[in-house]
């Protein structure tokens, strides 16, 4: 009799586990069906049960970053908002250091993010490149103001484009940069190389890509890189055809499920 009940838990378990496996390989149909149309014809998961140990590694990665503040994963964009009030916990002011330049005074990012710019900007040293960080967290009150002043020179339709309305910037989440010069021409200068090549090693994904306007909402700027953590940036590359918004679209969808 008690080997027929260790026989019956065993298989509850196995059939427990089985029936969660199924399901969630219905969510990512379920998810991928709420995404947008070219989302859908774009990103391939032909191998559901690896996608689902992937997606599994960066759900738990998301465990061993601060959990006091919002996650690094956070949706944000023309959608998806944070409040005027909301400032990252604990930014640490950027100054002078042997690792990175910096072109302003008032820069800051997250603790955890910029412990990982460090990261990155020991490895680009290493490679005979040093890393200018022109821009970083940027409060409500500066997106507001920056955003007006695109709109003043360029006119609402085109600023839109070029520039976040407040509380729609990834840098108000203080773990956005913008390398270099913020032109057109970083991603051929040494520095643009280096970062579009290395970045994702150490966590950094490119934000807006070539081609991706009518699904980031801005169009392409080869300068700026969200931390987002390795363990993402796999992902991003594997799954999602390494376009950020498809990534961070699909996994706050998943967790709304």
């Amino acid at each position: 009799m008690k080997r027929i009940f260790i026989f019956l838990s065993v298989f509850s378990i196995f059939s427990l586990a089985n029936a969660e496996s199924l399901s969630d390989m219905k969510k990512i149909d379920m998810v991928l069906s709420k995404m947008s149309e070219r989302a859908q014809k774009e990103i391939v998961i032909s191998d559901k049960t690896q996608f689902l140990k992937d997606l599994a590694v960066v759900l738990n990665a998301e465990k061993s970053y601060r959990g006091d503040d919002l996650n690094l994963y956070y949706l944000i964009d023309k959608k998806h908002t944070v409040s005027s009030s909301y400032v990252p916990k604990d930014l640490v002011l950027l100054v002078k250091n042997d690792l990175y330049s910096i072109n302003r005074n008032d820069l800051s990012l997250r603790p955890d993010v910029e412990i990982a710019l460090q990261v990155m900007a020991k490895a680009a040293l290493n490679d005979g490149i040093r890393l200018l960080v022109s821009s970083t967290y940027r409060s409500y009150s500066y997106q507001e103001k920056l955003f007006a002043r695109w709109v003043a020179i360029d006119g609402l339709e085109e600023a839109e484009r070029e520039s976040a309305r407040p509380g729609t910037s990834q840098h108000q989440l203080g773990s956005a940069i913008d390398f270099g010069s913020i032109t057109d021409d970083f991603d051929t200068t040494p520095m643009g190389k280096w970062v579009y090549e290395n970045a994702a090693k150490y966590g950094w994904s490119l934000s807006f890509p070539k081609n991706y306007e009518d699904i980031t909402g801005y169009r392409w700027e080869c300068w700026h890189f969200r931390y987002i953590g390795v363990p993402a940036c796999q992902l991003q590359k594997k799954w999602f055809c390494n376009v950020q918004q498809y990534m961070l679209e699909f996994i706050d969808l998943w967790k709304q499920m």
